[in-house]
């Protein structure tokens, strides 16, 4: 099966463990994924507050570049934000000829043009509902028992756009950790904020928001993510929070096709774990013992 491919910013500088990984992961489940040529910034969270149009005119262009490829294909996106700003736009474009129009002015430039049908697609989703957990526990071949996992799907893999799972009380994650032989942590923090952006421009309170989901993963081994700024927010600023907090909330963060290709034994080149930034001793002594 193929997907186009939009990896997005982050993955090329700051989550390139999360680009890796996912290539990695999907190279070894047998899919095939077509990377958009030419592909550009989606706008991430700052276009909208610069100009509406832009803002959509950003995303159309990658869509519309997939499209002119002449291949018939889902589009992959790991990045919540990317996916978020993806979908938006295909779906307002799709379905107002006003902002379709002026859109297709704005393509027009590049000879590009847009008019809806690129079926956008999270990394979770296809995970969860293409390759499914029996795909996973079908190519096992490091089980990763006893391990403690906490799912963090974060604000903009669910919101506003409830596509593959439940806002508020989220599970898709749940199978696939199982299929692995970890343990689904019991937390209810899942779909909280992380304070995302707000980490540059009040970060204070971006603090005191992953203060809670690190305290609230007390007990687990690590906490699983589907999205580079979520990931960024945990794993950066941990000592500073614990001491905020007087008490120690360190602990172990990695992206979900980190974890998959653990149990899938994937090579050390495929995981990346060395550009993760918050490994804790005692969980790469668990996964040392693991491997034995």
């Amino acid at each position: 099966m193929k997907y186009f491919y939009y990896p997005g910013c982050s993955l090329e500088h700051s989550a390139k463990e999360y680009d890796l990984s996912t290539r990695a992961l999907m190279r070894l489940l047998g899919r095939e994924l077509l990377e958009i040529e030419d592909w550009t910034c989606c706008g991430a969270s700052a276009a909208d507050t610069a100009s509406r149009l832009l803002s959509i005119v950003l995303p159309a262009r990658n869509l519309a570049l997939a499209q002119k490829s002449g291949e018939t294909a889902d589009m992959l996106v790991p990045c919540s934000s990317c996916y978020l700003n993806l979908k938006r736009a295909d779906q307002l474009i799709g379905r107002d000829s006003q902002t379709r129009g002026l859109v297709n002015e704005a393509l027009a430039e590049e000879g590009l043009s847009y008019g809806g049908g690129v079926r956008v697609r999270h990394l979770l989703d296809v995970l969860a509902n293409d390759i499914g957990a029996g795909a996973i526990a079908e190519g096992l071949k490091q089980s990763l028992p006893g391990l403690r996992v906490a799912p963090y799907y974060g604000c903009q893999a669910l919101r506003p756009f409830a596509d593959f799972d439940d806002p508020e009380q989220p599970h898709s994650m749940d199978s696939l950790i199982e299929a692995t032989g970890a343990s689904v942590f019991d937390w209810s923090m899942g779909a909280k904020c992380c304070g995302a952006g707000l980490m540059t421009t009040k970060k204070e309170l971006a603090q005191e928001l992953v203060a809670d989901l690190l305290d609230a993963a007390k007990g687990a081994d690590c906490i699983v993510t589907v999205c580079p700024m979520c990931q960024m927010n945990l794993e950066a600023g941990q000592k500073k929070i614990s001491r905020m907090r007087g008490r120690p909330l360190e602990i172990s963060i990695v992206y979900l096709p980190q974890l998959l290709g653990l149990s899938l034994a994937m090579s050390g080149g495929g995981l990346r774990l060395d550009l993760n930034l918050a490994l804790t001793r005692p969980f790469k002594q668990r996964l040392a013992a693991m491997a034995k």
